[in-house]
């Protein structure tokens, strides 16, 4: 399968399609606005008029665009459901797991096969080997384009059949991402207070993170074995250390909005005598919160 079809050209879609022509696949792009495809074309990319017509030039359709009510326009537009008919496609675009739900029915309704995905990269770093790309959907349809995809990205994981795995990993990691962001602002916050360098706390905490991402994949078989044995770190460490740092804070007289969210969940925990069990424990605490 050397033909791709690339629908978005926005920072991420043209990333995209460069990668596809820089290993030497048949290319044919399409977006709204047209003008975004010039350089593209000039290294040989073919630019359809229509979004039907691109389907219609590859049995791959890869599609990346801004969000699910940007790709829905595209795909409710004229001809397009009648040329999906026997393609395979790529939404790449991120959504929820109830959007891919409803776009893979969607897709099957047309006659075409379809793959959920979601990239957690930078434009920049797409076609590196370890740029990382979720994918879920029929484990025979990944199969066949499998080695297409890895022109953009070496990190590629396949979680399965389920076709809303993709968007809810996606979802996970992301939840990671920012609930860490969110400690790391607090963190930048305690260094400047104390008149520390903020570029120095930046860099320990990129040279303890394989670290932490060790210990969290640790934590993560723990939560799915359901066995709270302290392996690594017992709670009560995490109940005394959260405190003191809301106490600190308050000390200081800085923002104490983060640590006082943090503090709370672990002082729940220490009230429901998880203290002696694994830091991983406290997904008990999270399970049990009244639903918003």
């Amino acid at each position: 399968m050397n033909s791709v079809t690339v629908l978005g050209l926005g920072s991420m879609g043209f990333a995209i399609a460069r990668l596809f022509l820089e290993r030497g696949r048949r290319v044919t792009v399409w977006n709204r606005s047209a003008g975004k495809a010039d350089a593209l074309v000039a290294q040989g990319a073919t630019l359809a008029a229509s979004a039907a017509d691109a389907i219609r030039a590859s049995k791959l359709v890869v599609m990346c665009v801004y969000d699910y009510d940007a790709a829905n326009t595209i795909l409710q537009s004229p001809g397009v459901a009648q040329a999906l008919d026997g393609k395979i496609l790529v939404q790449l675009t991120t959504g929820s797991p109830e959007q891919a739900r409803e776009a893979l029915a969607w897709a099957h309704k047309q006659g075409a096969a379809y793959l959920d995905g979601a990239i957690q990269a930078a434009p920049s770093q797409m076609g590196q080997a370890d740029t990382p790309v979720l994918l879920s959907g029929d484990s025979a349809v990944y199969a066949s384009v499998q080695v297409v995809l890895k022109d953009l990205a070496g990190n590629i994981a396949f979680l399965g059949d389920k076709i809303e795995a993709a968007a809810t990993m996606d979802l996970a990691t992301l939840s990671y991402v920012y609930g860490a962001t969110a400690g790391f602002i607090q963190g930048a916050l305690i260094a400047e207070t104390q008149g520390l360098d903020v570029g120095t706390f930046g860099k320990l905490v990129a040279d303890i993170s394989p670290t932490f991402g060790a210990f969290f994949k640790h934590e993560g078989a723990v939560i799915q074995s359901g066995d709270f044995t302290i392996s690594e770190s017992p709670m009560r460490i995490s109940i005394e250390a959260t405190r003191r740092i809301l106490l600190s804070a308050k000390a200081s007289g800085i923002n104490a909005e983060i640590p006082a969210f943090i503090d709370g969940l672990f002082q729940r925990a220490d009230k429901a005598g998880l203290a002696d069990q694994e830091l991983a424990a406290l997904i008990k605490v999270v399970r049990d919160a009244p639903q918003q």
